[in-house]
């Protein structure tokens, strides 16, 4: 049987959130399949590089991390949040 090794508890979503490699890049369309206090798992048809900032909205709040991807298998891809985290009121 496997074992579950991450730190934190996920919890499963199915979000659409958006991407960002960088200033001036557009922001791109994922969907956010698990969500921890340290990462998460996303699903995206296009490429996402290796750091970015991922902006997750919901309730009123928009939430940015800074992200380190740390696995992929196809279209699918495990990220850790890398420290830098923001919050904004929308709406």
């Amino acid at each position: 049987m496997l074992q579950d090794r991450r730190r934190l508890p996920r919890r499963f979503i199915n979000r659409v959130a958006k991407f960002q490699s960088g200033i001036g890049s557009l922001p791109r369309d994922c969907i956010v399949t698990d969500l921890s206090d340290s990462g998460a798992r996303l699903y995206s048809e296009l490429e996402i590089p290796e750091r970015f900032t991922l902006s997750l909205s919901g309730d009123g709040v928009d939430v940015r991390h800074e992200c380190r991807v740390v696995w992929r298998l196809g279209g699918e891809l495990g990220v850790e949040f890398t420290g830098r985290r923001s919050r904004e009121r929308t709406g």
